[in-house]
């Protein structure tokens, strides 16, 4: 099968390559996807995990991507839950080959089924964005009804989803990005946007919840943002100066199958729409993680046609 594999961690974005490599086989409660769709994180080249299993050691040639939307074409030894043929959509395991290959392994219980009706380029940008911000607002900031909020990157992969989430709980949402993020912004339902290139972030005002996907300067100037009791919530980097009166939380996403399944239901519904932004050939994925111009929401990779 065609894979996207990196082998030299010195080579970074150049040293993606497109590759043959053998049909992956399935372990224990595991399932082979037939990879439709597949999204993948910029940065995940400098994670641990895309280059040593749980153990530590070598695994390379390893498959980046963790973001995946496909049929299921077997099942591995005690899988229960899923079937042969039933389209699907999760996430792969941190530590073991991912989503940019044309089959992959994944452990049954990070995959929900996926409705007829939702396509799958639309789904495969959900998973990673849409627990992400999920588990942001909600399991770590405890986000109520009639609360503010301010989403750094609202325009972006994880923020647009987590402006759509916010507003439909009943809080007030601030957004932030660059100029051109605007009308994107504004069209998700934001209630206020700020440049962060020519706005200054201290007119925000204090707010019960900060939600950053940037980290370093921007991540330090939202500690004075928030109010006392309210929470900072980042996934971009631990935190390292904390609210003077409120908490801090770094984390990192976890597979959810019941809440992948929520959200499935209501992108079905109409009341979550992922930010699909460019969509490229399984040939192209190298470069789709170095763009030449930076461009709103998740750029999406089609694996296979139809």
């Amino acid at each position: 099968m065609q894979a996207i594999t990196v082998q030299d961690r010195d080579a970074g974005v150049g040293g993606l390559t497109l590759s043959e490599l053998p049909h992956p086989h399935a372990a224990e409660n595991d399932v082979i996807v037939e990879v439709h769709a597949a999204g993948f994180t910029p940065g995940e080249l400098d994670w641990p995990g895309t280059w040593t299993d749980r153990a530590g050691r070598d695994r390379t040639p390893s498959v980046p991507g963790h973001e995946l939307s496909g049929v299921v074409a077997e099942l591995g030894y005690g899988t229960t839950g899923l079937t042969v043929g039933q389209r699907v959509f999760g996430l792969t395991d941190w530590t073991r080959n991912g989503s940019l290959a044309q089959y992959t392994a994944v452990e049954a219980r990070n995959l929900a089924p996926l409705p007829a009706d939702v396509d799958h380029l639309t789904a495969a940008a959900l998973p990673i964005s849409g627990l992400t911000a999920w588990q942001a607002l909600f399991d770590h900031a405890h986000l109520v009804t009639g609360q503010s909020v301010l989403i750094h990157g609202a325009a972006g992969g994880v923020g647009s989803l987590a402006v759509q989430l916010a507003r439909e709980a009943g809080a007030r949402v601030i957004g932030t990005g660059r100029a051109g993020d605007r009308d994107t912004a504004l069209g998700l339902g934001v209630d206020t946007f700020v440049d962060l290139q020519a706005e200054g972030l201290a007119d925000v005002g204090e707010v019960d919840v900060v939600f950053d996907v940037i980290g370093g300067e921007i991540l330090e100037r939202s500690t004075a943002l928030v109010r006392p009791g309210g929470t900072l919530v980042t996934i971009a980097e631990p935190v390292t100066v904390h609210p003077r009166d409120g908490r801090a939380v770094f984390f990192v996403v976890e597979p959810d199958r019941t809440r992948l399944a929520d959200l499935a239901r209501r992108l079905r519904d109409g009341r979550l729409k992922p930010v699909v932004g460019a969509v490229r050939p399984l040939a192209e994925a190298a470069s789709a993680f170095a763009p030449d111009k930076r461009t709103p929401g998740k750029t999406i990779i089609r694996v296979t046609e139809g």
